[in-house]
């Protein structure tokens, strides 16, 4: 009996000896691999280039804007309005006969004012005077239309009719028309700065491998064509008007981010 108790005494001694060993081991272990841990890196900061693209086309507009008026003048302010309403209606009437809707007309400005002499002395006291001899009615209108060929047409009824101002003509974009070549040349525009940036960095060894901004810039158009003064209306041959190309241009700048190749 004695000798089975040192038997598993001697038993339970050499577990517990093992057991001791292999946790000793075990935490020797998780203490030599937290020491051989490699501390995180932070990433590099960002590479980029930085890059501008344009793009431009010559497009045909297709808007013109016609502006014409009336200038009467009369003793009264509310005969010169009256004279002025009545030259005007004929005005009128003469441009929508030819095919000018009331959509594409428009008042652009109206106004009176008195008119008065220069001032003379009073032969009495010798102080000058202003001396008020009547009012002056300014009527202008707008006729803004796609009919471009009718341009000569309209500068040369509105005349026949009875306006004495013909301002100015001028041919544009329209809206529609607009847009739509503003969205292609961004990409166009887009591309060109790819295209910059590309041949800027292949030579050291870089390359193109995300977008990090775009800023896109306003879209811009030269000055419409204008023609002033088309007082030769008044001859017997039609009043030559003619349309000239637009240069419209964009420009966007992107800031790409770049890697090794």
């Amino acid at each position: 009996m004695m000798r089975q108790k040192k038997t598993v005494l001697a038993t339970l001694a050499a577990i517990l000896i093992v057991s001791t060993a292999v946790f000793v081991s075990l935490e020797m272990s998780q203490k030599e691999a937290y020491g051989q841990q490699v501390p995180v890196i932070p990433a590099s900061r960002e590479r980029t280039v930085y890059s501008t693209g344009s793009a431009v086309a010559s497009i045909s507009p297709d808007l013109v804007t016609v502006q014409f008026g009336v200038d009467t003048e009369a003793n009264t302010a509310q005969d010169a309005i009256r004279s002025n309403s009545d030259m005007m209606n004929t005005v009128v009437s003469a441009v929508e006969k030819i095919g000018i809707t009331k959509d594409e007309l428009s008042t652009a400005g109206f106004s009176i004012y008195p008119v008065y002499e220069d001032s003379v002395p009073d032969k009495i006291t010798g102080i000058h005077k202003s001396i008020l001899t009547g009012y002056r009615t300014s009527n202008t209108l707008y006729v803004k239309t796609t009919k471009l060929s009718m341009a000569g047409d309209i500068v040369d009824t509105a005349v026949g009719a009875g306006a004495n101002r013909v301002d100015n003509i001028s041919f544009s974009l329209s809206p529609e028309k607009e847009q739509s070549i503003q969205d292609d040349l961004l990409s166009k525009a887009i591309l060109n700065a790819k295209s910059r940036a590309e041949k800027a960095i292949d030579p050291l060894g870089q390359k193109i491998i995300g977008v990090k901004m775009v800023t896109l810039s306003d879209f811009n158009s030269s000055p419409p064509p204008m023609y002033y003064g088309a007082m030769s209306a008044m001859a017997d041959k039609s009043t030559p008007i003619f349309t000239s190309n637009q240069q419209v241009t964009t420009t966007v700048s992107v800031i790409f981010l770049i890697g090794d190749q």
